[in-house]
């Protein structure tokens, strides 16, 4: 006993250097009713709220989604802590300390909340919870169907309802969080998996409750304080200058006429300025890259085809002319890179997952997750830091009953299997029920390889269920016509995306509370009123765009959602198979699809170096369909980050990411205001355009004839 007191101690002196929870170790840890707090969810209410207006922005123009993490938890300190100071200035006694717990409380909700807005590409890998008011959902609208060139089929079309979506969004959106529960401990502490973003969440949120953090804090709130009133004033001045189609500054020829009829151009949006300045340099380049390979080079070497490989008479929007060709090519991409990365995690996934069970069947005994108690005696303690026996004690503390979570799911599936055929009639119930049964393994594998890798395979599976489901629901169609494969594939990615995804969100909470010493049960219930807010909140919010924005999904809209587009036609790809492609695009996109896969093979095999200068396929894609401009966009915001890092690296370090969140938060929420004067009828009194010299002599004559 005295020898193992003197090791502890031995490597208590150690770590003490390193320790984190030596600087918090004469605080008490509240307990987990005191962490999930009043003030917490009144301030994740309030954050969720806004950042699921920014997100579905980003999500309707381009679909890239850059990290909010940093900016949700300082901004959640700065409320909480400004709030608190305010009540003890005001007399108020038995105000509860802000502590750490009660911020990753804050943090988790908020992401929860907006994450429920998100679909498409993230800067950083595993994204926050994937629905689909982007992509999925919005597919199935008839404003799309049209788009894709269909023959119109009632069977085909669910146009959005703020009703059926809220409805389905609770339906699907719970059971990934119940799947993963009782593999809490062997994840976070048996197997030790990283969670990288869960990890650097945590170490941000710890950073914050240090003294030198908090003042810190302090003034990165004030530069994004300053940068948000900024932007949000440049979105209102731009404003008064779109008084039509075509005009204001986002249509400003920056780098000429012609440039600009091939999407080259600056338009001055500070949303994705500050997404460049927060995505890796890769990212942007990649997708600039992206957009000069399509749009400086193929798309107008193809329009010189226009009548010999596709006809000359069609409509612009017309999948059979040179739509088909640049929303192809970039799907070809996608599942390229998808099938790649998703081959790769499951390998790695595998393996690793062998090589652990492995080691742990050779100890006397093989940990299992037993509902948060007990087993942590398997684990070898002469391993561990003062961090780690401390973060595992209280881990362990609060139990998360494995029954309540198991029963739970399963009353949940029944529910879903026997609801959602009523929402999606094309949906039968067999399909929802097989997802169910399918679905537990894949969101262990995606919790998984999401711990190793930091990549979520959430919306590959999506994908996988839209070709799988779409063509089942076709084939065993009454009549043979497959009527609503479409429709029914769709659907089914919905179903997946919502638990799968969810999984792998939870257990980066767990990854995050565990190494700020929040409760596992205060991380899964604030995960679940996150979540139960965000089924309200982002249904609400694309509902406000849906009704103040007329032109939602149009090509050379505001917000032209194109990923609604590319999953319309990997469903009718999945549905009535490669036939309606235009001559030669077949051949293109089996050249791309290779391509991507090439390309992330060559990146595997290439030293760290020489991978950082060989490009992304995924971000390559998203330019293919609208254009290089928010690409050019984003590299200003690169060029911005590069001098800042190459002048003051310690300051840029600090100070970037407020800055850019101000710029995007600024953009994102004056959409508010806007949506409420075009419901209102408020229209802007200016209209600026650009003419060329000739058309200009045209307009001057017809003024004063």
């Amino acid at each position: 006993m005295a020898r193992r007191r003197a090791q502890e101690e031995e490597d208590d002196d150690d770590d003490a250097e390193e320790s984190v929870e030596r600087v918090f170790e004469g605080r008490e840890v509240p307990r987990w009713r005191e962490q999930v707090t009043a003030r917490a969810l009144a301030v994740s209410a309030l954050l969720g709220t806004m950042f699921s207006v920014i997100v579905m922005k980003l999500n309707l123009t381009t679909g890239i989604i850059p990290s909010l993490n940093v900016s949700a938890g300082l901004l959640g300190f700065f409320l909480l802590t400004s709030w608190t100071k305010l009540l003890a200035k005001a007399g108020f006694t038995g105000v509860m300390p802000f502590t750490r717990q009660e911020n990753t409380v804050v943090q988790t909700c908020v992401v929860a909340c907006s994450g429920i807005a998100f679909s498409g590409m993230q800067c950083t890998p595993c994204p926050s919870t994937v629905r689909g008011f982007g992509s999925y959902m919005f597919a199935m609208s008839e404003r799309i169907s049209e788009q894709s060139g269909e023959t119109w089929d009632p069977h085909n079309i669910k146009n959005p309802g703020l009703g059926w979506m809220i409805g389905f969004l609770f339906i699907v959106s719970f059971l990934g969080l119940f799947s993963v529960v009782p593999l809490r401990k062997i994840m976070i502490i048996d197997y030790k998996l990283i969670y990288p973003s869960g990890t650097a969440t945590a170490h941000l949120i710890n950073s914050f409750h240090t003294p030198q953090g908090a003042k810190l804090a302090k003034r990165q709130v004030k530069t994004l304080g300053k940068f948000f009133a900024g932007s949000f004033a440049w979105g209102f001045f731009q404003w008064f200058y779109t008084a039509g189609e075509g005009c204001g500054f986002m249509s400003f020829p920056t780098l000429g006429l012609e440039a600009y009829r091939q999407k080259f151009f600056f338009d001055f949006s500070t949303t994705y300025v500050g997404v460049g300045m927060i995505c890796p340099y890769l990212v942007n380049a990649s997708v600039l890259l992206g957009g000069v390979v399509s749009w400086g080079i193929m798309w107008p070497l193809i329009e010189q085809k226009k009548g010999d490989w596709y006809p000359a008479d069609l409509k612009p929007s017309s999948l059979r002319g040179i739509v088909g060709y640049r929303v192809f090519v970039s799907i070809a991409l996608i599942l390229g890179d998808g099938l790649y990365n998703f081959l790769k995690v499951m390998t790695r996934t595998v393996t690793a997952l062998v090589v652990q069970v492995r080691g742990m069947m050779s100890e006397p005994t093989l940990p299992i997750s037993d509902g948060g108690g007990g087993g942590s005696e398997s684990l070898p303690a002469a391993e561990e830091t003062f961090d780690d026996r401390r973060r595992t004690e209280l881990f362990l503390k609060d139990q998360i009953p494995n029954t309540l979570a198991l029963s739970a799911y399963l009353v949940i599936a029944v529910v879903s299997i026997a609801t959602v055929p009523h929402i999606f009639h094309q949906l039968r119930w067999y399909h929802v029920a097989a997802s169910y049964v399918i679905a537990p393994v894949l969101a262990f594998c995606n919790a998984y390889g999401c711990g190793l890798t930091d990549w979520s395979l959430a919306t590959t599976y999506g994908k996988l269920a839209i070709f799988t489901v779409g063509a089942w629901a076709a084939a065993s169609d009454s009549d043979g016509s497959g009527s609503g494969g479409i429709i029914a594939g769709l659907a089914a990615c919905g179903v997946m995306i919502g638990i799968v995804s969810t999984a792998s969100d939870l257990t980066q909470d767990f990854k995050t509370g565990y190494m700020t010493l929040a409760s596992p049960r205060s991380m899964f219930v604030s995960q679940v009123i996150g979540t139960a807010m965000g089924c309200v909140v982002a249904p609400s919010v694309f509902w406000l765009f849906y009704n103040a924005f007329r032109d939602i999904g149009l090509p050379g809209s505001e917000y032209p959602s194109p990923n609604a587009l590319v999953y319309r036609n990997m469903a009718i790809l999945g549905v009535q198979g490669l036939g309606s492609l235009p001559r030669h695009c077949l051949d293109l996109c089996i050249a791309f699809f290779t391509a991507a896969i090439a390309i992330n093979l060559a990146r595997d095999l290439a030293g760290a170096r020489a991978a950082v200068y060989i490009p992304l396929p995924m971000a390559m894609a998203i330019p293919f369909y609208l254009g290089p401009y928010f690409g050019i966009d984003m590299c200003i915001g690169s060029l911005v980050r590069l001098v800042w890092d190459r002048l003051d690296p310690a300051r840029a370090k600090a100070f970037a990411p407020p800055v850019a969140s101000g710029l995007i938060c600024g953009d994102g929420i004056w959409t508010v205001p806007q949506s409420v004067l075009a419901l209102a009828g408020v229209k802007p009194p200016i209209c600026m355009k650009f003419l060329s010299r000739t058309a200009n002599a045209k307009v001057d004559a017809f003024l004063h004839s």
